[in-house]
């Protein structure tokens, strides 16, 4: 199924709108939405792509598959067994019309995906790697499944509570990542950071709001979104660089694009 381009502009302004909340709590997630857009465009015409997703949370829908509607697609749901029982508790967020419910393929083991090795062009791996136990397996399976000259695009927080407790396991630095990348075979590494601090305590502030009780809740957040959520919003895109330490930044999170060698 081929979507025009409308359609798939409607289905990203869903995203940005209900599923990322990208102006009004986790602005973050721009980043990997901007990537996304811009990854599908230049990506040749039936190209070989796998996203690698947490589709269960959203009723078994890949956020990602109308962007690649051009392309030989497949979305894997990578849920841990413990998904089953939390349920899909995102799925409200995808109840609009604009939404285009397109199913996982499968659901796998990221190790066990069953694909030809060197057979793909490009694996997504959004918000993903800090809940996969096994972070070397997932590497070499990433290295496997690509062909040379194929690509792996990653989006990783920086700042994030514990979630999805207990399958989350490690927060990675863009200088990590890349690191590891190059150990597995991967090369022209690229890397984009998004937010500051100013936005990073809003978003510590807007998890913070859901330890008060209901009542206080409600008045806690009716002035912060009234009060200083713009403002820090603001602060971020005036002040971006430290001033006082050279070698310093405050990033919310991160993307990498790497190539296979």
């Amino acid at each position: 199924m081929t979507l025009s381009e409308s359609q798939v502009e409607e289905h990203a302004q869903v995203l940005s709108e209900k599923v990322f909340q990208i102006k009004t709590k986790w602005p973050q997630f721009e980043l990997l939405l901007d990537d996304i857009r811009t990854i599908s465009k230049n990506l040749k015409c039936g190209s070989n792509v796998i996203a690698m997703e947490r589709t269960l949370l959203y009723g078994g829908n890949s956020l990602i598959a109308p962007f690649f509607s051009e392309h030989n697609f497949m979305s894997f749901d990578c849920s841990p067994s413990s998904a089953d029982d939390r349920g899909a508790y995102n799925a409200n967020m995808i109840e609009d019309a604009r939404f285009i419910k397109i199913p996982y393929t499968k659901r796998v083991d990221f190790t066990l995906t069953g694909i030809a090795s060197e057979s793909l062009d490009l694996i997504l791996i959004p918000n993903l790697i800090h809940h996969v136990k096994n972070q070397s397996a997932l590497f070499e399976e990433v290295s496997r499944l690509l062909r040379i000259g194929g690509y792996v695009y990653i989006f990783e927080p920086l700042v994030r509570e514990l979630h999805q407790i207990p399958d989350d396991y490690l927060r990675y630095t863009p200088f990590g990542l890349s690191e590891i990348l190059k150990n597995f075979g991967f090369g022209e590494i690229k890397t984009s950071t998004t937010g500051g601090p100013f936005s990073v305590i809003s978003y510590a502030w807007i998890q913070a709001l859901e330890y008060f009780p209901e009542d206080l809740r409600v008045k806690m957040s009716e002035w912060f979104y009234s009060e200083e959520y713009d403002k820090l919003i603001l602060f971020d895109n005036m002040y971006k660089q430290n001033l006082v330490r050279q070698h310093t930044s405050f990033p919310s999170a991160f993307s990498i694009l790497a190539k296979r060698q």
